[in-house]
């Protein structure tokens, strides 16, 4: 404790320095990151606004160029003196095209000379030579297509805004030159538009030619020289692009970018004043000092304060950390107590009846029909006690599962009769299952024996009267509330169970799998059922959901992943019907249980198995290479000290034996997480029917015509 103490001293002091200097390369890191951060941030409203300027402008343009190629129809054809005779309808039509386009000041019609033969403005047009104007001078030569001319002041006697002028040039019936059609595009136009969107501090928005004269700008400026622009010099080289410049016009350093309308001699270009960007960054960063100063100040204080309180909060740590292991350890051994009460309850129930059926077959004069009774009793008192151990396994997901693939409809439709005879007569059983095979790779035992548990748990939620309907269906998805899994390649095949029942509350969805949980009366169920549903789910790779409403039933689905078919159909399982004789086969056993080991070798002596019991598996090794044609089967346990059997059939396997290998467990872990490796496996306990059966399924033809072996004498051997 006090080197706890002194530890923490030592680290609150360092803290209380760290406490100073950290938030101030903090601070130095931030502002870096948030001036980057801004700057980028400036680009990308700079490209935004970009775009929307190069979309207007492109819009109105293409919209001057189309009134143009429009009044360019209506007066194809026509000579200028046919012109001039129609003048004052042209004047009209002219006069409703400009007011039309509110960018548009006049629109005018000259001949082959510079004189006006119509325009919008006034009627008659004025006798005036317009051939100096650049908008005509630059179609006289050749056709030039579309052509945006410098920004000018009107000439006399007109007055008003300046303007820019856009032309076509007018081809005579022979492809000479007969004049020119332009608009006068008022700059103020573009201004007012640009104005509106540079409502931010610091806001630039310009109209150039490709030559470097601004045609509109904002904001707007007395007098600017183009050529020494260096934005104009940058420009012309590229498309599009951002740069930062300082104006000579006013003096002001920029972030602009820029981009060229698509077949127009014409550039747009959106940027911020980089000072405009700053401030943003500054403004920024007060933000974070104005909350950062203060938590930097309380952060000492609070370190300052923690420094003198250190002692008192580890010794209240250290109490607290006593109740919680306490509350913990009480936790686990109620846990286990409801455990082990629960299984020592069942097992004594089953040893019970054990224990009498031995105690009546030691009586004298033992009538046979009763002697068969009690003998049949023991039998079925050893099937349940398997049966309970094998769910308490599947709810643990310690069960080793044999899987196989089969159609679940299939075998769900060759349970319905005996589903029927379970749930009793007035349980109305309805199977619903689509015509698609539904496959999936699992323990066909387990799996039959899931359903059944959830049938008998549906039968008794209807007190025995209701409809209990099985549907079995291809899925996707596993839905939302069940807890996440991969999704398989082909999703999942569902069996859901559903019953017209009682219904079970919500809050105990929770409790529903925990074993030897039941709501039932005692002596009606043992609670294992659930569990061994929810473990088997668990460890075949799927899931088990449940949806219920009190007083209208209760909706069990299980989810398994579903697999493609088989490419060859699985023989049938060993182990079932009656005993096979053992002539001729011979059998080294290998169980380190000398009372297990020689039951199982003089049950197989009995049905003419010719034996020899080792109890470990490095002897057995080593009377395996003596002679592998010995031996037609190896029987082993799975769980032995040193060596394992499953250890023996692999290391049997390496140095190419080839004995075929049946491996008895009754648990082993690994086998529950890694399978049987490809072994057959018989489960303990077993009877000597499925023992002969499955020794004759792997070894079916004698390998040798040798007398039978007897076992040499062994030292005494560990019990299990």
């Amino acid at each position: 404790m006090q080197l706890a103490q002194r530890n923490s001293l030592r680290l609150l002091r360092w803290m209380m320095v760290a406490s100073l200097a950290l938030p101030i390369a903090l601070f130095v890191f931030a502002s870096t990151v948030s001036y980057d951060s801004t700057h980028k941030e400036a680009d990308r409203e700079i490209e935004r606004s970009l775009d929307v300027v190069h979309e207007h402008a492109l819009k109105v343009f293409e919209t001057i160029d189309r009134s143009l190629s429009e009044m360019d129809e209506i007066i194809r054809g026509l000579q200028d003196a046919d012109i001039r005779t129609r003048e004052q309808a042209l004047h009209v039509r002219l006069r409703q095209l400009a007011e039309a386009l509110p960018q548009m000041k006049s629109v005018w019609v000259f001949d082959a000379h510079g004189r006006a033969l119509v325009n919008s403005l006034v009627y008659p047009a004025p006798d005036i030579d317009f051939s100096d104007r650049d908008y005509f001078s630059a179609h006289v030569a050749t056709n030039i297509g579309t052509f945006i001319g410098a920004a000018l002041a009107p000439r006399p006697p007109y007055q008003g805004a300046a303007f820019f002028g856009v032309s076509h040039r007018r081809q005579s019936d022979g492809g000479g030159f007969a004049g020119v059609i332009q608009a006068s595009v008022l700059p103020d136009y573009f201004q007012q538009f640009y104005a509106r969107l540079g409502r931010d501090p610091g806001s630039y928005f310009a109209l150039r030619r490709v030559d470097g004269s601004a045609l509109a700008r904002f904001p707007a400026l007395a007098r600017e020289s183009d050529a020494a622009n260096p934005e104009v010099r940058v420009t012309t080289g590229s498309p599009s692009g951002l740069i930062t410049v300082i104006s000579p016009a006013d003096g002001i350093e920029r972030r602009i970018g820029y981009h060229r309308l698509a077949e127009y001699p014409l550039y747009v270009a959106a940027g911020l004043e980089t000072s405009a960007i700053r401030n943003r960054w500054l403004a920024t960063m007060s933000r974070h000092l104005i909350f950062g100063l203060p938590a930097t100040a309380l952060l000492f204080v609070f370190l300052t304060l923690a420094l003198r309180r250190t002692e008192r909060l580890y010794a209240e740590a250290a109490r607290r950390i006593e109740v919680e292991e306490a509350l913990k350890h009480g936790q686990r051994m109620e846990a286990l107590g409801q455990l082990t009460g629960g299984v020592a309850h069942d097992f004594n129930n089953l040893l019970t009846v054990i224990r009498a059926s031995a105690d009546l077959l030691g009586r004298p004069n033992m009538p046979e029909e009763r002697r068969q009774r009690y003998i049949d009793a023991i039998s079925d008192t050893v099937r349940r006690a398997s049966k309970l151990t094998a769910q308490l396994l599947a709810f643990a997901r310690r069960q080793a599962l044999k899987p196989e693939i089969f159609d679940v409809g299939n075998s769900v439709a060759a349970l319905r009769d005996m589903i029927k005879t379970l749930v009793g007569s007035r349980v109305e059983v309805v199977l619903v299952a689509g015509e698609e095979p539904c496959y999936v790779n699992a323990d066909v035992g387990q799996f039959e024996t899931a359903l059944i548990n959830m049938a008998v748990n549906a039968r008794d939620a209807m007190a025995g009267q209701g409809q209990l309907t099985i549907t079995v269906r291809a899925t996707a998805e596993l839905p939302t509330p069940v807890a996440p899994h991969e999704r398989p390649p082909l999703g999942y095949v569902a069996v859901v169970v559903n019953d017209t029942g009682v219904g079970i509350p919500e809050a105990q969805f929770s409790r529903i799998f925990e074993p030897f949980f039941t709501t039932k009366t005692i002596g009606h169920g043992t609670g294992l059922g659930l569990s061994q549903v929810f473990g088997f789910a668990k460890q075949s790779g799927g899931e088990i959901g449940v949806t219920s409403e009190v007083g209208h039933g209760a909706t069990f689905t299980l989810y398994l992943p579903r697999v493609a078919a088989a490419v060859e159909p699985k023989a049938a399982r060993a182990g079932q019907g009656a005993a096979i004789s053992g002539e001729g086969l011979s059998v080294l056993v290998v169980e380190d249980n000398i009372e297990v080991g020689r039951a199982a070798t003089e049950s197989l002596a009995e049905l003419g198995y010719h034996t020899i019991l080792v109890d470990n598996a490095k002897d057995a090794l080593e009377e395996l290479v003596g002679g592998t044609q010995r031996f037609d089967v190896v029987f082993t346990d799975v769980v032995m000290p040193g060596m394992t059997g499953l250890e023996l059939a692999e290391e049997m396997r390496r140095l190419d034996l080839d004995v075929p290998v049946v491996l008895a467990s009754g648990y082993s872990h690994v086998l529950a997480q890694q399978g049987a490796h490809g072994f057959e496996l018989l489960q303990k306990p077993y009877s000597i029917e499925e023992l002969s059966r499955v020794l004759r399924h792997v070894g079916s033809v004698p390998r040798h015509g040798a007398p039978p072996v007897v076992p040499a004498p062994m030292a005494p051997l560990r019990h299990d």
